[in-house]
């Protein structure tokens, strides 16, 4: 199978892990509360089962991004991670009690960390140009799970019969239903997935050429470089006959071959003591070394453009749970919206957040990420203060309060895929490449700590409308301020590698 194929079918099973992902969180999140109602639990244990997802794939995100940079493959760590979605969703669907539903939960959050390998693996495999563009088509994947997830419960809550000692009804049908998902995603992976590698510093089409190295190296034996197309046979015939010649191995490829004894060739030139490679500079002590050998935390993490990125991942993803946890009562509250409403609403929603990943898709190849960025940011604002004037304490009779309800939601949603694209894909290139498993890691921690805190804070001042969207936008406002002062410092610094990778080299 050649490099092409393999890549196409690797992506297409990256999109069925976030697709996945997606679904799960949709199909399960509806019914978790009723869910726990009937195993008599308090209603703070709703908290802690969303929070024991989250903060179990906030540990696990680092460790197994670590394990993907010193590794360099991913394919074992999502067939290991997706065991522990299996299990957790097995215990869900078993259900004997809160403390079981708790803890699968908890299991199943462990699953998640293998993105942040899945980060790494597509930030080392693509080049920097097009590095947004496959992140925005990823996260698209996840919001369609999002979309189409509700669709499954509609079916879902139909079942009513039972497996042995289990009991399928409309509570444990999605922990069973997950099970079967997970476990034929696991066959996808086996024989769909290859770690494919890195992508090489220089051209643009190293990808390719890299894919196709084993065709060259595989004519280069037979004593011949491959034909360009259009090359006329005669050509090709002298340059065999000029190729049976020459000496199998030239005095470059002798190069990183310490230790080799070498006959050289009578007829050819002789080989020069410039030509011998030295064993200082082989490359074999730095890679044995891995790439955490010149690591530091410190350096790589306490920087500022770093550290304007984690906290545009912090406060986006806190605003946005926090006003997911506000919206349903807010539309109980003030219009009577009822499940049939709110599944309508949040269907609606994910039609916009995936027309706004397709947009960035398309609008990443032509323009920078920091320009994204900030316009994401602005919407963002422009958002904040229109729901702090108009949702906060609304006014006017229903249509009136449902158009302004409407339009606060949408330019919420439209915002997201902006900041969203443009932050993953700048803290890639603002972060070592060696090390970008551990990196997303780290990000994707950030996150999770975002998504439990986000819903605590909401929580706890529904009554407070004005207290809580005024720190929503207090946070867009410090978030915006920090990326105009580190504006410059927001771009891949290629130039700044490159030279430094060629003077290595002519060293």
């Amino acid at each position: 199978m050649d490099y092409r194929k393999k890549k196409r079918l690797t992506y297409f099973t990256i999109g069925l892990i976030f697709l996945f992902s997606g679904i799960e969180y949709a199909v399960i999140l509806p019914t978790i509360w009723k869910y726990l109602q009937t195993l008599e639990a308090a209603p703070y244990f709703l908290g802690l089962a969303l929070s024991a997802f989250s903060l179990s794939g906030l540990l696990s995100g680092p460790l197994f991004g670590h394990l993907s940079d010193k590794t360099r493959t991913t394919k074992k760590i999502i067939l290991f991670a997706n065991c522990f979605e299996i299990i957790g969703n097995f215990m869900y669907f078993m259900g004997f009690s809160k403390w079981l539903l708790l803890a699968s939960r908890l299991v199943a959050g462990v699953g998640t960390g293998a993105g942040s390998a899945i980060f790494g693996f597509l930030s080392r495999s693509t080049a920097p140009e097009d590095r947004a563009s496959v992140f925005a088509a990823a996260m698209a994947c996840r919001q369609a799970g999002l979309l189409i997830g509700p669709a499954f419960n509609l079916f879902l809550r139909l079942c009513d019969f039972k497996i042995g000692p289990f009991v399928v009804n409309k509570f444990t049908a999605p922990g069973l239903f997950m099970c079967l998902m997970w476990i034929l995603l696991q066959l996808a992976v086996v024989f769909m997935y290859w770690d494919l590698p890195p992508q090489e510093k220089g051209g643009p089409a190293q990808g390719v050429a890299s894919g196709a190295r084993e065709d060259v190296e595989g004519e280069t034996r037979r004593g011949r470089g491959p034909s360009l197309p259009g090359q006329p046979e005669e050509e090709e015939e002298e340059e065999e006959e000029m190729d049976e010649s020459k000496p199998l191995m030239t005095s470059n490829e002798l190069q990183g071959s310490y230790g080799a004894v070498v006959t050289p060739d009578p007829a050819g030139s002789p080989v020069t003591n410039g030509d011998l490679a030295r064993p200082s500079e082989s490359p074999e002590p730095e890679e044995s070394a891995g790439p955490f050998s010149r690591f530091n935390l410190s350096r790589e993490f306490m920087r500022e453009e770093v550290i304007v990125l984690l906290a545009a991942q912090f406060i986006t993803l806190f605003n946005q749970t926090a006003l997911e946890t506000m919206v349903t009562p807010l539309t109980q509250k003030y219009f009577d919206f009822g499940e049939l409403e709110n599944s309508v609403m949040y269907c609606v929603c994910g039609v916009e957040v995936i027309a706004g990943f397709l947009f960035v898709h398309w609008l990443s190849r032509r323009a920078k990420e920091r320009v994204v960025l900030a316009v994401g940011l602005a919407i963002c604002n422009i958002s904040s203060v229109w729901c702090l004037i108009f949702l906060a304490n609304p006014i006017g009779d229903f249509p009136y309060q449902l158009t302004e309800f409407i339009i606060g939601v949408f330019l919420q949603v439209l915002g997201l895929p902006f900041v969203a694209v443009a932050q993953v894909s700048l803290f890639s290139k603002v972060t070592s490449e060696k090390t970008q498993g551990f990196s997303q890691g780290v990000r994707r921690s950030v996150g999770g700590l975002a998504t439990i805190l986000g819903p605590l804070w909401a929580g706890g001042l529904t009554e407070n409308m004005y207290i809580m969207l005024g720190v929503i936008m207090a946070l867009l406002l410090l978030l915006t301020i920090m990326m105009g002062f580190s504006y410059d410092r927001l771009v891949h610094p290629a130039a700044t590698e490159h030279a430094e990778d060629n003077s290595d080299e002519h060293e």
